[in-house]
């Protein structure tokens, strides 16, 4: 077999295997807190667009991050950026025990907030070291490779959420929670507040062992001993392109979607009088698909030019969001999960597409511009929460074009959609059409 057409050599195997372990726990922490946006929202009593400050936090953290975590890396080493992140991710999780005691929403926050800090560092350091782990030629294969254990850490995560938590939840289990006296219901914020602690602490414990591990396992790349070009100079070929101007921008708008489809899939559900421990087992399927996908979409790399299977991922995605909106009930709610399918291939095709053809020097960089992209999952949700409450703090309080205004806040994600399958043709034909 040809050198260039090998995925993953034997050299970089042990160390491919354990940056791609990364992907597995961002994604136990990604599936672990969407469903606390409901959660939240029925413990502490909040409006829907309020308990959206969970992934405004979430996702905030990675925009304030990224960058000077891409910084720091490209002066230091990948091992002591992954072992940064290891660091503030285990802190923010081990933040959620106080933030229980004194039952304050903004420090749940605050915990998430301080937690994806380390995230941001893990993800501007683990994509780029993946692509670099080979051959240019197979960079985007070898991404989306290592993708693919993302949604195995998010399946895992959805399985905690819904075991542990939506299930444990007294305050789900009370129809009228409201009409409960302020002692009563006290008293099931207080345990209902502890209930979403452990899963937290738990996975903090577990960081803290992998930080150790990583300590004492020797890593390839442990610093540039090249010169540094001039970061300006970096900063001007960065958005002198662009092909990767525009990447940043369809990350932002598939990093929206995506947590939008996942985070309100549990106010969907609540429309058609399903409960939220149920409605994960929606969120559940979704995430299958979203393996598959991944799976699929990998294969499919081999034959199908990557901006063109985007394209006709992203048209398909916009397929199933028009059910989405339109067909009212568990149909409509099928449409939803079918989403996952398609959105699979997108995060690391966008990033693979956006990156190709720069330097390691100016990927480092560039690298920061698409994890601060994420910054559309702190966004988005916000402004959909704010649709949904048009009408009240409900989901179903009017209708707008027919259906209620949890269907019509789909409109956002398949806008996204369509940006994203825009920049597929575009780069299709620019770079990559003879």
């Amino acid at each position: 077999m040809d050198r260039a057409t090998v995925i993953v050599s034997k050299k970089v195997l042990v160390p491919f295997v354990l940056i791609t372990s990364l992907f597995a726990f961002w994604g136990f922490a990604n599936a672990v807190t969407d469903p606390m946006v409901q959660a939240f929202k029925k413990v502490l009593e909040l409006s829907n667009s309020q308990a959206a400050w969970v992934q405004m936090a979430f996702y905030g953290g990675y925009f304030c991050m990224a960058l000077p975590a891409a910084l720091f890396v490209r002066k230091y080493s990948y091992k002591t950026g992954v072992l940064i992140g290891l660091a503030l991710y285990a802190m923010g999780a081990l933040m959620f025990y106080p933030a229980a005691l004194i039952e304050e929403f903004w420090f749940f926050c605050l915990s998430l907030y301080i937690l994806t800090f380390g995230l941001a560092f893990l993800e501007t350091t683990a994509n780029p070291y993946i692509l670099a782990m080979g051959s240019s030629e197979t960079a985007t294969q070898r991404l989306n490779l290592s993708q693919a254990f993302n949604p195995i850490g998010a399946i895992l995560g959805l399985l905690v959420a819904q075991q542990f938590v939506l299930k444990k939840l007294k305050s789900d289990d009370i129809l009228d929670f409201e009409s409960l006296t302020e002692a009563k219901r006290a008293l099931i914020r207080t345990s209902d507040l502890l209930v979403i602690r452990d899963p937290y602490v738990i996975l903090g414990l577990v960081i803290i062992a992998l930080f150790v591990l990583i300590v004492v396992i020797r890593m390839p790349q442990s610093k540039n001993e090249e010169e540094i070009s001039p970061l300006e100079k970096t900063f001007h070929n960065l958005f002198k392109s662009r092909k990767y101007k525009f990447g940043v921008a369809a990350q932002v708008c598939y990093v929206g979607a995506q947590i939008m489809c996942w985070t309100y899939i549990y106010q969907y559900a609540e429309a058609i009088a399903i409960s939220s421990d149920v409605a994960a087992n929606y969120q559940f399927a979704a995430f299958i698909l979203f393996f598959v996908g991944r799976a699929i979409g990998t294969y499919l790399l081999q034959f199908i030019e990557s901006g063109k299977l985007l394209m006709a991922f992203s048209l398909l995605a916009i397929a199933f969001t028009l059910i989405t909106m339109f067909v009212t009930g568990e149909y409509g709610l099928y449409g939803l999960v079918g989403i996952s399918f398609f959105m699979s291939l997108m995060f690391p095709t966008i990033y693979g597409i956006a990156l190709d053809g720069l330097s390691e020097e100016e990927s480092k960089i560039g690298a920061a511009g698409l994890v601060m992209a994420i910054v559309g999952g702190a966004l988005m949700p916000k402004f959909q929460g704010m649709v949904i409450d048009i009408g009240g703090n409900g989901v179903d309080d009017v209708k707008i074009l027919g259906v209620s205004e949890v269907n019509f806040s789909f409109l956002l994600p398949m806008l996204c959609f369509s940006f994203i399958a825009l920049y597929g043709n575009k780069v299709t034909k620019l770079y990559y059409e003879k």
